[in-house]
């Protein structure tokens, strides 16, 4: 029996700017991560040896998986003398623009910390996430950040507060989008400046100007999948103080004050699956 078990939330990216390529094939970019209680769950028993399952069979369990790779990069390093079966069960979608994998990365490193009591600082279990993934060290704490570099410059971000009083509401339509893909058209689509080294976003006070958080992402996918724009106007006509792209998709979300015009929003949309959400 799985007796213990650990949220892994998700994320929306409020505004997504892609600033250059960099040296290392990276980007940089600059957008705000807001992490929401929409989660994967990880569910730990202690075993003789690891072993990954999960409730999605379109889900590999092997080393491409992030749950894998966290768990062998620690086990490598400490040794564990007790080891964990973990079972996913998968809510968050493949390929969404959430988060999902990034977030079930951080959350088992800090699980196995926790549960193996190991003997490790903030700066090598960041340096681990960040091996593992951009958007790992995210995750490990959360929040509302401005994201910087190719992920792994992260500062809190001024007037953050606001974020408690809102709603967001998530539509997933069924196909998933490679970010692979979305960044090789990226570079077809849009001539990155080099000297391009930061991006201003409006503060997020009571005067907030939403139409400042653009995410550069949107200019290719609505070409290859033009429903993604559908989408965000069905939720602007149905009260929607902002609607976006997350990440590179598919996922698009929007951010409302009143509940009321999230029910509204999911009857129009009754035939893709939406999630509630809040800030976390």
């Amino acid at each position: 029996m799985y007796n213990l078990n650990f949220e892994s939330y998700s994320k929306i990216n409020l505004g997504l700017k892609v600033l250059n390529k960099r040296s290392d094939g990276f980007h940089n970019i600059n957008s705000i991560f807001i992490q929401t209680n929409f989660s994967n769950k990880l569910f730990f028993k202690k075993s003789k040896f690891f072993q990954l399952s999960c409730d999605d069979n379109k889900v590999p369990t092997d080393i491409s998986n992030t749950i894998f790779k966290a768990y062998q990069i620690l086990n490598q390093k400490f040794k564990f003398k007790n080891h964990y079966k973990i079972h996913l069960n998968k809510n968050i979608p493949i390929g969404a623009g959430l988060g999902g994998g990034s977030s079930n990365a951080a959350c088992t490193l800090l699980a196995l910390t926790n549960l193996l009591n190991l003997d490790i600082s903030s700066e090598s279990l960041y340096k681990i996430a960040l091996d593992i993934g951009s958007d790992v060290p995210f995750f490990l704490n959360g929040g509302v950040k401005l994201v910087q570099g190719r992920g792994d410059i992260i500062n809190s971000f001024e007037n953050s507060d606001q974020f408690q009083n809102i709603y967001i509401l998530l539509a997933c339509p069924e196909f998933s989008i490679s970010t692979k893909w979305a960044y090789e058209n990226l570079k077809l689509k849009k001539a990155l400046k080099s000297d391009n080294k930061e991006h201003k976003f409006s503060p997020l006070d009571d005067r907030v100007n939403w139409k400042l958080f653009e995410n550069d992402f949107e200019l290719v996918v609505k070409e290859a999948y033009p429903e993604i724009m559908n989408i965000k106007d069905i939720m602007i006509n149905n009260g929607a103080l902002y609607s976006s792209l997350s990440g590179t998709g598919s996922t698009v979300f929007g951010i409302y004050n009143e509940e009321k015009f999230i029910l509204k929003t999911q009857n129009k949309l009754s035939h893709y699956k939406t999630h509630r959400a809040s800030p976390i």
